[in-house]
């Protein structure tokens, strides 16, 4: 089979969910003896990624403007047209934005299968016009996409509610469970190889709520005991993320930048603790990953981190820099022991032959047709 993919940044080794959930999936799927081949956009394509396959997975590079608003959308018109002409069986689009060119590659010919990773007009970057943009989106690949994947049952209740669609396929997120470093050599550079550390992870913007946790650290007593760790940065910088690095800067929070590999690895065995205090997400890869670790966590109470192997002592109210302050103390209060956490729900190797299943399903009703 056939399968071609967009709406991703592109992989390997760029920055957010999509991307990381990509760099996983399709390789997998490439495997199973299937010829996939994901379409990059042109900015996140570097001397150090810029190679002609992964893993198995052919990349094409396709131009996109460096512009958030405008990006998108754009490389995705491109990218249906590229896709167009490579002929595939299923193209399979990723997230609500670019979903909004469902009904124009169905009009070319091609059976979609999108995947929705949750609703981001709720993201606070974006604008009223650009919210418009992200809701019809939503409406165009709920309504014309062949089959819909969902990755929670957050998703699947808002499409069921807002467009009558009950047909969704949930696959969730998926999670490796690593190898745990035995070195501490990156840690070193920040200064925190042989002191107790607070961990989050994610890109520089107001959705993940990182001013809130630097604001809670910052108004506890955690300084003298602990370091807070950010690993992230943003793809557009502009006045929220620089007022997020000064404001990190000025309380002494250790900003590591994108990492991934040995350092991300060293990062999250050595940790105290894990938090996440985001008021969106879709199913949060990175607290995947940080459960894989064996680490306890603090996050925010927005549905999509109600995970049913979390315990209500591992929430706080989102927003609230005061219970987030207690709750982080009164889980470093107590003696370090390893959590140990199912997460069979969540294995990347079971994701991809349900992904699977759902292009045979869609290719099969073709060939009825």
């Amino acid at each position: 089979m056939k399968i071609v993919v967009i709406g991703t940044r592109g992989i390997p080794d760029i920055l957010g969910g999509v991307e990381t959930h990509c760099e996983e999936l399709f390789p997998r799927i490439a495997a199973m003896g299937h010829d996939v081949t994901i379409i990059r956009r042109s900015p996140y394509v570097t001397d150090y990624n810029r190679i002609p396959s992964y893993k198995g997975v052919r990349l094409i590079d396709v131009k996109a403007p460096r512009k958030k608003s405008l990006e998108a959308i754009i490389h995705t018109f491109r990218a249906v047209l590229k896709a167009r002409s490579l002929h595939p069986d299923v193209l399979h689009v990723h997230a609500i934005g670019p979903a909004l060119m469902v009904p124009f590659a169905r009009l070319l010919g091609m059976k979609v299968v999108m995947t929705n990773h949750g609703p981001d007009y709720d993201r606070q970057k974006w604008g009223r016009l650009a919210k418009a943009v992200l809701r019809t989106g939503e409406r165009m690949g709920t309504c014309y996409s062949n089959a819909v994947i969902v990755i929670s049952t957050v998703i699947a209740d808002i499409l069921s509610t807002k467009y009558g669609r009950t047909d969704t396929d949930l696959i969730f997120n998926g999670v490796n469970r690593p190898v745990k470093s035995k070195s501490k050599s990156w840690l070193e550079k920040w200064g925190v190889a042989d002191r107790p550390y607070i961990v989050a992870i994610g890109r520089f913007v107001k959705e993940k709520g990182f001013h809130d946790l630097i604001e809670a650290y910052a108004k506890s007593d955690l300084q003298k005991r602990y370091t807070l760790v950010i690993a992230g940065d943003t793809d557009h910088e502009d006045e929220y993320s620089r007022a997020l690095k000064k404001q990190a800067h000025d309380t002494g929070v250790v900003l590591t930048g994108f990492i991934k590999g040995e350092k991300l690895n060293q990062l999250m065995t050595n940790a105290s603790l894990f938090v996440m205090p985001s008021y969106h997400e879709g199913l949060p890869i990175a607290l995947l990953e940080a459960m894989s670790y064996d680490l306890d966590v603090v996050v925010s109470d927005i549905p999509a981190n109600r995970l049913n192997i979390l315990e209500d002592g591992d929430f706080f109210s989102t927003g609230d820099t005061g219970a987030l302050a207690k709750a982080m103390a009164r889980k470093l209060s107590a003696p370090r022991t390893p959590r140990t956490y199912d997460l069979s729900a969540y294995d990347w190797d079971k994701i991809a032959r349900q992904t699977v299943e759902v292009y045979n399903r869609v290719v099969s009703k073709a060939k009825k047709k």
